[in-house]
């Protein structure tokens, strides 16, 4: 698959993750409606969220520079690699 390169299309891409989300959200909360889980379900997406710029912005900017990351399975990838040397 090629990459996608048209900024309209990134942009068309970026919201329908967000649509996504939000659906998905509201689907979990609306089956169990506590506050447990909706704060568990903000907690886990929080978490999740931070790893992702830990993945593709604290780990490339400060640790190693001159590895560009290309998705989570780079990032693993890297990661088992680096636990080897």
């Amino acid at each position: 698959m090629k990459d996608l390169t048209s900024a309209m299309w990134i942009k068309v891409k970026g919201i329908l993750f967000l649509i996504l989300g939000i659906a998905a959200a509201t689907l979990l909360v609306l089956e169990h409606p506590t506050w447990k889980v909706g704060l568990l379900l903000a907690l886990a997406v929080w978490c999740f969220c931070r790893f992702y710029y830990f993945a593709f912005y604290v780990i490339e900017k400060y640790v190693d520079p001159g590895y560009k990351f290309s998705g989570l399975g780079s990032f693993a990838k890297y990661l088992w690699q680096s636990r080897k040397k």
